[in-house]
């Protein structure tokens, strides 16, 4: 039995959303999906929607590791388990894999989860159990006990019977045998990886989260959502705003971080007195020049405040469009805000 099993990390927009009717969460992050193509028993056929089967295995198997992931994580993880051969349980073969392709890819799991099945053949008074059972061993079996769980405890199990049932000793006896075996293959996987890697993989998405201003929302979004599409399409980003002023930022790589960071904190930060800013000239007058030193808030430099020297025409000093730095020198009640050329020039 073979399984390649592939994490894939997204933003938290990618998360799965339920129409919760009855209550319970409203989005899943954590996916599992298991294929089980014809081709993994040597067989051939048409490809068609998810069977009974494989949604079964897979939701088997995402339970069983769903319990080692951490309970605040920004990512939405989605592992596809392609079963490449089978000729035994390939759903616990998906729990070992997906255990170890989450701690390769940098996702701080708990501890690593172990599945593994055991079976049953029983005769006239008589009852031998087999452990990790071979596809003819399934078929002509009385009893599929998969079991998985960590070095703690179990976290899933599902026992499929062909016989009217299992008294408790033979209960006992399979879960000793499943224990003793799912050492055996933990202390392989650890061989391989023993915990997950310190950094998230290099083909992982970046991700920031800032705090902004509640009261900035707006001005992030803009009018129509202008401003905040206008960064994602400049930087490849995935942006998401919560009410409180969180800000989720996602970038396929750390350049792009840093730009969408830098844009977003200029499209909602707060203007400081004191503070020197390289603006964009937006609007020139007789009296002086508009500056927009922050999206959306533009401040206004007199003519006397270009240079020290005697200024006659604003347009020797600066024109639309050309950037400009400039010291914010004063804030008045009405929020306008009083820029100086000269008064930055001697501070650089």
């Amino acid at each position: 039995t073979q399984a390649l099993v592939v994490v894939t990390l997204g933003s938290s927009d990618d998360a799965q959303e339920f129409d919760v009717i009855t209550g319970g969460d409203k989005y899943k992050s954590f996916m599992l999906h298991y294929n089980f193509p014809n081709f993994s028993t040597g067989e051939v056929g048409r490809y068609g929607s998810t069977g009974r089967r494989e949604i079964g295995h897979g939701a088997l198997a995402e339970r069983s590791v769903a319990e080692v992931l951490p309970a605040e994580y920004p990512y939405t993880v989605r592992v596809t388990s392609e079963i490449l051969g089978s000729n035994g349980s390939s759903s616990m073969a998906t729990v070992c894999g997906t255990s170890l392709a989450l701690m390769d890819a940098g996702i701080p799991v708990s501890d690593a989860v172990v599945g593994i099945s055991v079976g049953l053949v029983t005769g006239q008074n008589k009852r031998e159990f087999l452990v990790d059972i071979l596809g003819s061993e399934d078929h002509y079996g009385d009893m599929d006990f998969k079991v998985s769980g960590t070095s703690k405890g179990i976290t899933g199990f599902q026992l499929d019977l062909k016989i009217a049932g299992l008294d408790i000793e033979g209960m006992y006896q399979a879960m000793l045998l499943n224990k003793a075996a799912r050492s055996k293959i933990r202390a392989i996987m650890n061989a391989c990886l023993d915990k997950p890697r310190a950094e998230l993989s290099k083909f992982a998405p970046q991700m920031c989260a800032l705090k902004i201003n509640p009261d900035k929302i707006g001005a992030l979004i803009g009018p129509g959502g202008k401003n905040i599409r206008g960064i994602q399409d400049s930087t490849g980003a995935q942006i998401s705003v919560e009410d409180d002023g969180t800000v989720k930022i996602f970038t396929p790589d750390g350049e792009a971080m840093a730009k969408a960071k830098y844009l977003v904190e200029s499209c909602t930060g707060e203007v400081e007195v004191g503070g020197i800013y390289n603006g964009v000239v937006k609007t020139v007058k007789d009296f002086g020049a508009f500056v927009e030193i922050l999206p959306g808030q533009e401040g206004m430099v007199h003519i006397s405040e270009l240079s020290d020297a005697r200024v006659d025409k604003v347009e020797d000093i600066c024109k639309v469009g050309e950037n400009i730095t400039v010291k914010v020198v004063g804030i008045d009640d009405r929020g306008r805000i009083r820029l100086s050329r000269k008064a930055a020039l001697k501070e650089l």
